[in-house]
């Protein structure tokens, strides 16, 4: 998994949803990170960011996602996204989920970026 841009960040996340590699993603996180669940709902700090994750995963879909921007300031980047998610839920019946995002990653002192703030509803 690359982190050497945001943009690569993000390519890591599609990759790691995609394969079913949970242990792969988490290190593209900050210690105390947020997720955005849903609209309005954030979970805090690696446990919970891991227990979202993982709920994609179980869905074994595919994500498809595509940067529209990346704003860099300092050590942060802002970064939106389309997306679109298809998979299986756990009643068996399919999910078709699609957003478009606002991110926050921090460049980190070995120039590496880590998600700061994943928000995939970030722009609802």
């Amino acid at each position: 998994m690359s982190r050497g841009t945001p943009e690569q960040v993000l390519k890591s996340v599609v990759d790691g949803i995609n394969t079913g590699n949970l242990d792969s993603l988490m290190p593209l996180y900050e210690p105390e990170a947020v997720f955005a669940t849903q609209p309005g709902s954030l979970t805090h700090g690696l446990p919970g960011v891991r227990e979202a994750l993982a709920g994609f995963i179980a869905m074994k879909g595919k994500l498809d996602l595509k940067v529209t921007r990346v704003l860099e300031a300092s050590d942060l980047a802002l970064v939106t996204t389309v997306w679109s998610f298809t998979g299986t839920g756990p009643d068996g019946e399919p999910v078709k989920l699609a957003a478009q995002s606002a991110d926050v990653l921090r460049r980190q002192a070995d120039g590496s970026w880590r998600f700061v703030i994943d928000n995939p509803w970030g722009t609802d």
